[in-house]
């Protein structure tokens, strides 16, 4: 690291210093001057004397100069949105706008005004943007309290438009697309740098890191390679990353909220199909998802009447605005462009609501009632009862539970309140029961079955594929070469299956290798 009346170079700054970093600890001569340790992502104030030097190639000088400092002192700036100068006016004009009735309705009305509806997706991006409460326990355990989201829906209903606003608004925020990211440059990416004497190898900060106590935007997340997206995985639950590279061993702090947008598997949703079977996302990183939204784009003529008369004003307000910047003899009058441009514009002006989350996330750390805490517990109990026979699927896992708590203590601090009530809870609640009915409902039983989203398959399909395999196996016992298929199919109905049902079940086993075909026509599980 930099040492007092030593070169600090790029490369071995001190861990976020230039981009750099390095796993020892920086000691310096200044008692008190670093507060905390400094990890990639924090912004630090160096001091320090700046030196240019001439490089030289054998004895002849370069004509490139390498910029160099003597570090003097390190202080981590300890503010958590450095660029929010919050005044007082601000903050009256902030709590003013916590006061009043239709607070929710106005912070929907901010979210990415250009697009036509979608309401409970933009309550629940601004309850992502306040964030529940991250609780640290006296044992030094932590339970995080970002939301994660996921939008999956079909092309053109404006998922990239709204992450783009949200990264907009957030007070820290990093906007990544799916197939123009690593796994390296989500978590931190290894770089040699040959500054100085010999080779050093430094860490770079990837997206997730440098969103630290923000939003990572990540758009296009199923385009992304499977490899590349399991380096989320530590990111979401534990927040911190773990790298062992290049002789560097290094934990990094990843705490912030993931919002991403992803197709589903044939590119639009297919109506005949379980959702569950449509997305093609890891269980595993699906599961981590507090909240997964279906936008699906069905034809409606109401709602696609209101849809073109909002795309319409919209491109209205912009021409508009656009004709009288450019063109000095414009017809159209500053009040006119005024009064077209008011009815698409925000409710909350975006830069006042970047400050009211500033504000909100600084000072705002809300409690729960005894009446919110009953709410949860009504509603967890009860979903959960629904799987306590012997057969049926388990509706939901305790992760939802804690979803339920982030999203309640998020919907308080929206109104600066430093308690959470029973309206919270409620909605909340409304939020999840949602969510799970788009995607947590097993569509053969109607039934709520947390298995589709956590492994991807529901329980009916997986007693299916346990019953044909039965079946195929039995079958095999009685033929020297396997199992007929005809004969599998012709007693499919012994195992309440139809034909064409049983078919698709032994394609998908022959895919994963659990049956095979010894000679043509005839299957053996393996």
């Amino acid at each position: 690291g930099c040492v007092d009346g030593q070169k600090c170079r790029g490369q071995e700054s001190p861990e976020g210093l230039g981009g750099g970093e390095t796993t020892q600890s920086i000691d310096m001569n200044v008692e008190d001057d670093i507060t905390g340790k400094v990890t990639p992502g924090d912004h630090v104030t160096a001091v320090g004397v700046l030196h240019i030097e001439q490089m030289s190639e054998g004895n002849e000088k370069s004509s490139l100069f390498d910029l160099y400092m003597d570090g003097v002192a390190i202080t981590v700036e300890d503010e958590e949105f450095e660029d929010m100068d919050i005044e007082q006016t601000d903050i009256e004009t902030i709590i003013e706008l916590s006061n009043e009735d239709d607070i929710y309705d106005q912070m929907v009305g901010s979210v990415a005004p250009a697009i036509y509806g979608y309401e409970e997706e933009k309550l629940a991006m601004i309850l992502q943007l306040f964030s529940g409460v991250t609780k640290n326990l006296p044992d030094g355990s932590r339970i995080r309290g970002d939301l994660h989201m996921l939008l999956i829906g079909d092309p053109g209903t404006g998922k990239s438009q709204m992450l783009s606003y949200i990264e907009n608004i957030a007070p820290r925020s990093v906007y990544t697309s799916g197939k123009g990211s690593s796994s390296a440059g989500l978590t931190a990416a290894a770089v040699q740098d040959d500054f100085g004497d010999g080779q050093q190898w430094t860490l770079e900060a990837g997206a997730l890191v440098l969103a630290d106590k923000g939003i990572a935007a990540v758009d296009e997340l199923d385009k992304m390679a499977s490899d590349d997206r399991s380096a989320m995985h530590e990111a979401l639950e534990q927040q911190k990353i773990s790298i062992s590279k290049a002789g560097i061993n290094a934990t990094l702090k990843s705490r912030c909220s993931l919002l991403g947008a992803a197709n589903p598997k044939y590119g639009r949703f297919d109506q005949y199909e379980p959702i569950g079977e449509q997305i093609d996302l890891e269980p595993a990183l699906i599961s981590r998802f507090d909240l997964i939204f279906t936008v699906t784009d069905k034809p409606d003529p109401e709602k696609d009447g209101k849809l073109a008369d909002h795309i319409l004003k919209t491109n209205y307000a912009g021409e508009l605005n656009t004709q009288r910047d450019r063109i000095a003899t414009s017809e159209f009058t500053q009040q006119q462009v005024d009064d077209v441009t008011e009815e698409v514009a925000p409710e909350i002006d975006a830069e006042l609501l970047r400050k009211y989350v500033a504000h909100a996330k600084r000072s705002c750390f809300p409690t729960m009632t005894d009446e919110a805490k009953a709410t949860i517990r009504e509603f967890y109990v009860d979903l959960r009862s629904k799987g306590a026979d012997e057969d049926a699927p388990i509706p939901v896992t305790a992760r939802k539970l804690e979803a339920l708590v982030r999203l309640a203590e998020a919907s308080a601090r929206v109104r600066l309140s430093d308690t959470v009530e029973a309206e919270d809870a409620d909605r909340s609640v409304d939020i999840v029961r949602s969510c799970l009915q788009d995607i947590g409902v097993d569509p053969e039983t109607g039934q709520f079955d947390a298995d589709v989203v956590e492994t991807g398959t529901s329980k009916t399909q997986r007693d299916r594929i346990k019953n044909i395999k039965g079946l195929i196996s039995d079958i095999e016992e009685e033929f020297e070469e396997g199992a007929p298929i005809e004969e599998v199919l012709d007693r499919a109905d012994e195992i309440g299956m139809d034909a064409s049902k049983a078919e698709q079940e032994i394609e998908k086993l022959r895919r994963k290798g659990e049956v095979y075909e010894p000679k043509q026509d005839h299957l053996r599980t393996t």
